[in-house]
């Protein structure tokens, strides 16, 4: 698996590299955003680790400039912040994925497992679902309109669709969606399932997700 890191801190970025490579990982490293713009237009990656703050680029600008070029390559974000709306900004920019500073390698390790086993999942069968697709390999949501999900919403939406019409409740979600993330918590389930029915709406889709925060939650049409 070849991974790009991204990170100014060359203490961090040393460090990082040396665990990641000692794992089996083939890393690139760069310092900067601009240089990991450069990387990421003349090479293939498995996985992207984007620090936010960062001369020259930040890493949401550069999210946002690989996802407008069509590169689909699994992000995860390391920031200091830890503000709802900093989270928010770098999920809608596409992230996959999200990881505060300051963090025990293992879970950095864990976090970069659990990417590349949800880029395997996204080559699994497209889904449909009442007026709405659920691409696989593209992590889109198509009906009137196309919208791109980041990884945790495709799990979540993917587990909704597949639910047959059953409720599903909060600790089932945490169980299937969020077995990788320990620390997550009602609330986690609740954001994220805001955000779908943002983005079913953004769509034009006439599915709706039922259900109240800490409750249990069911996909209708």
């Amino acid at each position: 698996m070849k991974l790009l890191f991204a990170e100014d801190t060359r203490d961090l970025n040393r460090a990082v590299t040396a665990v990641l490579t000692s794992q089996g990982y083939e890393v690139d490293s760069v310092y900067d955003g601009a240089e990991a713009l450069e990387h990421i237009q003349q090479n293939s990656y498995d996985g992207i680790i984007l620090d936010i703050m960062m001369p020259k680029t930040d890493g949401i600008s550069v999210l946002r400039e690989i996802r407008g070029m069509g590169e689909l390559t699994p992000v995860l974000l390391l920031t200091a912040k830890a503000e709802v709306d900093d989270r928010v900004a770098g999920l809608d920019a596409g992230a996959d994925d999200y990881l505060p500073k300051p963090f025990a390698m293992k879970e950095l390790l864990a976090r970069v497992r659990s990417m590349m086993r949800r880029r395997v999942l996204f080559e699994e069968r497209d889904l449909e679902f009442g007026d709405f697709q659920l691409k696989a390999n593209g992590f889109e949501l198509l009906c009137e309109n196309s919208i791109r999900l980041s990884g945790r919403e495709y799990e979540l939406l993917k587990t909704l669709v597949q639910s047959g019409g059953k409720s599903l409740d909060t600790r089932y979600l945490l169980e299937h969606v969020w077995a990788d993330e320990p620390d997550a918590a009602g609330d986690t389930v609740w954001l994220y399932i805001s955000y779908l029915r943002s983005k079913l709406q953004a769509v034009s889709s006439a599915a709706t997700i039922r259900g109240e925060r800490g409750g249990s939650f069911v996909l209708l049409m």
